[in-house]
């Protein structure tokens, strides 16, 4: 049995503050920070909002990386000073880099991910798998040894993320699903980045749904 645990730290902020037809402060939003662990290490899953609660969650321990779903503003903007006070590197798959200055500007993550990179923590592996269509750079992390997919925001409860900017895909992010994820086991739990767990296959027939919706 591995002695690697997860913890969900809920973080709560404000995003899109000055933007055109928002408020002026932005919109509220709670995010998912998930800490992937052991009693000596820990991964990060996305950094939002709170770098004082991330660093506190992880404590003690030795942070091995901070690993980004995506580059969407709630996900990354804790990101740069959480890494710098943990003393650990960030890793943003390349095709969300866009998203990521918008947020960051120049200062840029340390490592890309690609499909199939790998992280190891204690005898649990969590493998990247490239989900396009909510951004172009999504990812999931997969860890069988813990029963669990990281999915961000490419699959929730109730199904697949938002597609409504011009360089999200409603049709992508389906393929993705069905290919990406849909062929992990059905018991599988989903830990996306916002709200509640659910399971590969409680979702299989949302997706129909929501694919037949589309046509």
């Amino acid at each position: 049995m591995t002695s690697v645990t997860i913890e969900r730290l809920i973080t709560a902020g404000f995003i899109g503050a000055g933007r055109p037809g928002l408020p002026a402060e932005g919109i509220a939003l709670e995010n998912n920070v998930w800490i992937v662990g052991d009693a000596e290490r820990a991964l990060v899953i996305d950094a939002a909002h709170d770098a004082d609660s991330i660093v506190r969650a992880v404590g003690e321990r030795d942070a091995l990386g901070i690993l980004l779903t995506h580059g969407h503003e709630d996900h990354v903007n804790a990101a740069v000073e959480a890494a710098r006070r943990l003393d650990t590197h960030l890793y943003l798959h390349p095709a969300d880099l866009f998203l990521w200055q918008e947020v960051h500007g120049e200062e840029l993550p340390d490592f890309e991910l690609a499909e199939g990179a790998t992280f190891q923590i204690g005898d649990v592996e969590l493998t990247t798998r490239h989900t396009p269509g909510h951004t172009p750079g999504s990812v999931c992390f997969v860890a069988p040894a813990l029963g669990t997919v990281f999915s961000g925001d490419t699959l929730f409860h109730g199904g697949p993320g938002a597609t409504r900017w011009e360089y999200s895909s409603f049709p992508q992010i389906v393929e993705s699903i069905q290919r990406g994820l849909f062929t992990l086991p059905g018991d599988m739990t989903v830990q996306p980045g916002h709200g509640i767990h659910t399971s590969i296959a409680a979702e299989q027939p949302v997706l129909d749904r929501w694919i037949a919706q589309s046509r």
